[in-house]
């Protein structure tokens, strides 16, 4: 997750990750450290890694200023997370059978692990499940976003919605580079459910009742276990 400003890194005891320092990666024509910090959660037995980044990610505020406006940098923040992530996971020698993406943050990472990572033997068995929300950016990203968003790999036509930068294309894009897909609220943007839907791809639809009894678990594990 993004090491976001408003986390008291001393009260949970966050420490960089030495041996994963010395990164940079280059957003635009600038060149952005990418600093790797992790935390432990002794009762979940899980340790937590955070992409940290001094410009994108030190403000208190997560993704919106106190007016409630989206920061104008979004798009960026969101290229240097997605990045960020399958870089670290690189240097881990992690092998993930199952990348499971939460929020619009997250939402290039399905392009970027099909179209740059396929080739890495780390990423070789690796699937995409995509949960989506209610919590689309409302505002337009950075007019750029589409030129911004290409890397060594990916291609004009891979992210040519986002020529119209909203936040429902920029999922439409990741449930396209997606192996599965969840709808994890019951509001999610009908014509974006609609849209997901007829990609053919798996879908675990929302169900309030096994998230109040607890079953969705078992539901998500049944789930995970098609690909």
């Amino acid at each position: 997750m993004p090491r976001f400003g408003c986390i008291n890194e001393r009260k949970h005891q966050l420490h960089e990750v030495i041996r994963l320092s010395g990164m940079n990666l280059i957003i635009g024509d600038v060149d952005r450290p990418l600093i790797i910090k992790v935390a432990s959660l002794a009762a979940a037995r899980m340790q937590v890694y955070f992409i940290a980044n001094e410009d994108y990610f030190n403000r208190k505020a997560t993704l919106t200023d106190a007016k409630g406006k989206a920061f104008a940098d979004n798009a960026e923040r969101a290229i240097f997370f997605a990045r960020g992530v399958l870089e670290t996971v690189k240097k881990l020698r992690w092998a993930p059978d199952i990348i499971h993406c939460q929020g619009w943050i997250s939402h290039l990472i399905p392009l970027y692990l099909k179209k740059c990572y396929h080739n890495d033997p780390i990423f070789a068995g690796s699937k995409v499940v995509l949960s989506l929300y209610n919590d689309l950016q409302q505002e337009p990203f950075q007019a750029d976003f589409h030129t911004k968003a290409l890397i060594p790999g990916v291609q004009a036509e891979d992210v040519a919605l986002l020529e119209q930068p909203t936040g429902v294309n920029l999922a439409k894009m990741a449930a396209r580079f997606s192996d599965g897909l969840i709808f994890g609220s019951p509001d999610v943007d009908p014509a974006l459910g609609d849209w997901c839907r007829n990609l053919g791809l798996p879908v675990l639809e929302y169900n309030q009742e096994s998230i109040d009894n607890g079953r969705y678990i078992t539901e998500y594990n049944d789930f995970y276990d098609q690909f």
